[in-house]
């Protein structure tokens, strides 16, 4: 049975499984999912309400980091894991930096510049977009200090190949972007090139282009 991936494109977790499965060649079905007007039935799929969910051979599995360790069970070549322990680990928690730290603070960012005026068809007022760049610059802004010394001399961040945290790194500046919030490039140099090399690959850039006619209006 095809692999299905049930949620909305513009999500950074929905993305990163995406670009997860095109960078090893998986083929996919994409069903659109909104988390907040999900479909009947939707906890029974996902217990949580949270979108991504993979639906493979009629079982579900939940939550991008779990969903891209299976396709990687299932899907070895190529390898988007370190086999070394400790690199093993570093992606790991590059993957939960991202998720866990970057993206709440990130995503509210995205919601209100890009997204709410994209659902209430009315420009983000004065107060909005300074409220959005003190996010930007008190709560992220240290967040890519730590990114930017972490990625250092190298291409990618682990194991001098792409992995899993060069992906989860990648997929919410997507969304920063489309707030108008690409990485400073005289703060963040060595990220923002990052950035922009995955931006370029095809598995991010069939993504990015689906994305942009919608909420690209502010992009960077």
């Amino acid at each position: 049975m095809a692999i299905r991936i049930l949620g909305g494109n513009v999500s950074p977790f929905v993305r990163k499984t995406r670009v997860f499965c095109a960078e090893k060649g998986i083929p996919y079905e994409l069903e659109q999912i909104s988390p907040l007007a999900p479909p009947e039935g939707w906890r029974e799929k996902s217990p949580l309400g949270k979108i991504p969910v993979l639906e493979h051979d009629g079982r579900y599995i939940n939550d991008s980091s779990v969903i891209c360790l299976y396709l990687e069970k299932i899907h070895p070549q190529p390898p988007l894991y370190p086999s070394d322990p400790y690199e093993y680990a570093r992606a790991l928690w590059l993957e939960e930096f991202m998720d866990g730290g970057v993206v709440p603070h990130a995503g509210g960012v995205f919601r209100s510049l890009a997204l709410q005026p994209v659902l209430t068809r009315k420009e983000p007022d004065a107060a909005t977009i300074a409220a959005a760049e003190k996010v930007m610059n008190e709560q992220v802004a240290p967040l890519l200090a730590y990114l930017e010394a972490q990625l250092g001399t190298h291409e990618y961040f682990v194991g001098n190949r792409l992995t899993i945290a060069d992906i989860a790194v990648a997929s919410p500046f997507v969304n920063m972007r489309h707030a108008g919030f690409p990485p400073d490039k005289a703060k963040f140099p060595k990220l923002a090139e990052f950035v922009a090399r995955m931006h370029a690959r095809p598995s991010f850039k069939t993504c990015i282009e689906e994305e942009r006619p919608v909420f690209g209006k502010r992009w960077k």
